[in-house]
C-alpha cells in the first residue's frame, strides 16, 4: 500500500499541463484549494469534478494512477466521514446504540468526504505534472516579494521541494525495512493499538537512521557543487510566461471566480 502513495512523485510527459509555467500551476492550485473551502453546496462540485477530469485527460496521467494514490488515504477519509456523520447535531434518522445518525450529519459527511478527495487529487496533480526543479523555481519566484521582510524565499522553496521529493524515497525505504523485519518474524498487524505501536519500533529506528544518512549525503553533494544558498544565484532556465500561460491563468481566474460567487447565488436562492 505504501507504493500506492503518489504525493511527491513526478509523472513525465509533454502535455500542455506539463509545459505550463510552474507559477501559473501554483496559483491555480491555491485558487482550487480556496474554492473547495468556500463552496457550501454540492452543485459547484460537479463543475470542480469536470475541471479535474479535464486536467487529467489533457495531462495524460492515467486515471488509474490517480485512483491508486487515493487508496492509502481511504482510512483517513473514513475517519473523517464517521466523525461528521455521528457527531453532527440535527434531525435524527437512525440510532445505533449510543450513536445517532442525523440528516445534517449525513449531508455534511458526504460533503467533507468529497472535499477531501478533491483536495488530495488536485494537489497530487501538481506534483505529478511538475518536475521538482520547476516546482522549486516556481515557489521561489512567487515568494520573492517577501524577501523584503526577511523571508528566505530560495531556502524555503528548496526545503519544501526536497521534502516533497523524498516522500517516495522514504516510502520505498519503509516498505523495504518492513519486509525485511517481517522476514525476521516481526508482526505489524496483530494485537491492540499499543501492541502495534511497540512493534513499529524496529521499523522506525532504521528508517530514521537512513533518513539522516540520506540528508547528510545530500548536504555533502550540495556542498561539493558549491551550493551557498540563494544569494546572487541565477537559474539555467529562467521562467517566462507566454500567451498560453496568460490565457490559462485568466480562464482559471474566471472559472474559480464563478465557482466562489456561486455560493452567494445559492445563499440568495
Amino acid at each position: 500500500m505504501l507504493k500506492d502513495i503518489t504525493i511527491g512523485q513526478y509523472f513525465p510527459g509533454d502535455s500542455i499541463i506539463h509545459r505550463l509555467d510552474p507559477r501559473i500551476k501554483l496559483i491555480i492550485v491555491f485558487l482550487f484549494i480556496g474554492s473547495l473551502f468556500f463552496i457550501n453546496n454540492f452543485i459547484p462540485y460537479a463543475f470542480i469534478l469536470a475541471f479535474i477530469l479535464l486536467i487529467i485527460k489533457i495531462s495524460g496521467v492515467p486515471l488509474s494512477f490517480i485512483v491508486k494514490g487515493l487508496k492509502p488515504l481511504v482510512f483517513i477519509i473514513l475517519i473523517t466521514f464517521s466523525i461528521n456523520i455521528f457527531l453532527t447535531a440535527g434531525e435524527v434518522i437512525l440510532t445505533i446504540g449510543p450513536l445517532t445518525v442525523t440528516k445534517e450529519g449525513l449531508y455534511f459527511a458526504f460533503f467533507m468526504g468529497i472535499r477531501l478527495v478533491f483536495l488530495i487529487t488536485g494537489t497530487s496533480l501538481l506534483t505529478l505534472t511538475t518536475s521538482p526543479i520547476a516546482l522549486t523555481d516556481g515557489i521561489e519566484d512567487l515568494l520573492k516579494p517577501f524577501k523584503k521582510i526577511g523571508l528566505p524565499s530560495h531556502e524555503l522553496a528548496m526545503m519544501m521541494t526536497i521534502a516533497l521529493r523524498f516522500i517516495p524515497t522514504l516510502l520505498e525505504e519503509t516498505d523495504k525495512i518492513m519486509k525485511a523485519q517481517m522476514a525476521r518474524g516481526a508482526d505489524f498487524e496483530s494485537g491492540n493499538l499499543l501492541r502495534r505501536a511497540k512493534n513499529l519500533v524496529p521499523l522506525l529506528v532504521p528508517l530514521f537512521i537512513n533518513a539522516f544518512r540520506r540528508a547528510e549525503e545530500l548536504a555533502t553533494a550540495m556542498e561539493a557543487r558549491c551550493y551557498r544558498g540563494g544569494d546572487d544565484r541565477t537559474s539555467l532556465n529562467e521562467l517566462r510566461m507566454d500567451r498560453k500561460d496568460i490565457v490559462i491563468l485568466f480562464g482559471s481566474l474566471v472559472f474559480f471566480g464563478l465557482i466562489i460567487s456561486s455560493r452567494f447565488v445559492m445563499d440568495g436562492i
